[in-house]
């Protein structure tokens, strides 16, 4: 099988075009689609930063670089939470309010357009596949068990 007709390339590929495309619209506003997706993760009350990176499939440490940025730029502000002290939750601030509406508009117009041209059969279709992909990915996730590298010569 060519590379290029597995379930991991068009995934990646349309995901890689639809990141280019909402980055071109988010940069209009100086902002980015990651930060988009963040704002949009944020909720009302408050959002604990440990519950966001998941949510983005990102590394503690990037979120963290980011949410500095954020911060900088006075899209959020962080605060303790009031009945566990260890927990900092993440706010947005009235520009982040405004980011977020910007970036939650965009998504859902551009879904709107999606679905003038999928028929809900299709939708339902292909919603069940990715269903079936996210469990196998928990399933090769649960199961997995690294490789032991021996290292000789310097060569793998």
């Amino acid at each position: 099988m060519d590379l290029k007709e597995t379930v991991d390339f068009h995934i990646k590929s349309t995901w890689h075009s639809i990141t280019r495309m909402y980055n071109l619209i988010a940069a209009q506003y100086g902002l980015s689609q990651t930060i988009g997706y963040v704002l949009i993760n944020i909720e009302k009350e408050g959002t604990p930063a440990t519950k966001i990176a998941p949510l983005m499939g990102m590394e503690p440490t990037s979120l963290s670089r980011l949410l500095k940025n954020m911060e900088e730029s006075g899209l959020i502000f962080r605060k303790g939470d009031k009945s566990d002290k260890r927990v900092v939750r993440i706010f947005l601030t009235e520009k982040g309010v405004k980011a977020r509406k910007i970036s939650k508009g965009t998504i859902l117009n551009f879904n709107d357009e999606l679905l003038t041209k999928i028929n809900s059969k299709d939708l339902k279709t292909f919603i069940n596949v990715f269903d079936i992909i996210k469990e196998q990915v928990q399933k090769e996730i649960d199961n997995f068990k690294p490789v032991k590298k021996h290292v000789k010569n310097g060569s793998v």
